[in-house]
């Protein structure tokens, strides 16, 4: 499935948008939540232009069964965008979800050999992301720096994300949500990896809470010595809380984000008369 685009391989798409969304109640009881509207377009339109914009054409939608038709309905096939969208359930309805890593491993099926992008479904960012590895990495992930009053959990000195930890500009080690972290960066919503990661997700450990952890995935590449970084430039916001997503709606419609892609995918603006054109075959 891999595309050349200037020289570079590009990566297959991978979209996670499972989950039950407790978090955004009482607007995901009926629905998933990847569908609540941020700004003038659904959650799940973001993750997908943060893919399309790198040029990356076959994008995995992996969704939980409690809510698959609806994302299934809403997407369709892609082919009106110039797409293809390939569909991979994690969990049947009301059967507790796995983990973000149990999530990506559904789709090595679809992924084959190709190395692959990663996006949390609820992920908002503005600027175009270089989606490459480089030479002799495995992984590479996404760093975003972040003002106190959102790095912290309310009233504590403990990070909301992962955080990594640096020696000589190097990544040695990845703590999730750690007490008095050595800086502000938070580990975004963006994984890259080569398709090796199918081979390592199998042998992980359920954590605590049950879950196959992407932490843990990350952590095997640093530890290994393979682990690359960006930092991100630009917005970036989840909008899987209502404060978050209150954050990420305003900024969009300040940066008319949105606007941006109903411009790349022009059925968007024209709902209506795309839906009529289908109706008509």
């Amino acid at each position: 499935m891999a595309t050349i685009v200037k020289g570079c391989e590009i990566l297959i798409g991978v979209v996670l948008a499972g989950g039950h969304g407790k978090r955004l109640h009482p607007a995901t009881i009926s629905t998933n939540k990847h569908l609540v509207p941020v700004s003038n377009l659904p959650m799940i339109e973001y993750p997908i232009y943060t893919l399309a914009r790198a040029g990356i054409k076959d994008i995995a939608i992996v969704t939980g069964g409690d809510h698959f038709d609806a994302i299934a309905r809403y997407l369709g096939n892609g082919n009106e965008r110039g797409l293809n969208f390939h569909y991979a359930v994690q969990n049947r309805p009301f059967e507790h979800a796995r983990g973000i890593a149990h999530a990506l491993s559904v789709t090595k099926q679809i992924v084959g050999k190709d190395d692959i992008a990663v996006v949390l479904g609820d992920n908002i960012i503005e600027q175009p992301l270089d989606l490459t590895i480089p030479q002799g990495s495995e992984a590479k992930i996404f760093l975003k720096s972040i003002p106190d009053q959102d790095f912290f959990q309310s009233g504590t000195n403990k990070s909301r994300f992962g955080v990594p930890y640096f020696q000589d500009g190097k990544i040695m080690e990845i703590r999730e949500k750690p007490e008095n972290p050595p800086n502000n960066y938070s580990i975004i919503g963006v994984y890259l990896y080569k398709s090796s990661v199918f081979d390592f997700i199998p042998t992980l450990k359920p954590s605590a809470r049950n879950e196959i952890e992407i932490s843990d995935v990350n952590d095997f590449y640093v530890k290994k010595g393979t682990m690359s970084h960006d930092v991100l430039s630009g917005f970036w916001s989840d909008a899987g809380t209502w404060p978050s997503h209150a954050r990420a709606t305003t900024h969009i419609k300040q940066a008319q984000l949105d606007r941006q892609i109903m411009e790349r995918f022009p059925t968007l603006k024209d709902w209506e008369t795309w839906s009529q054109s289908f109706a008509k075959k």
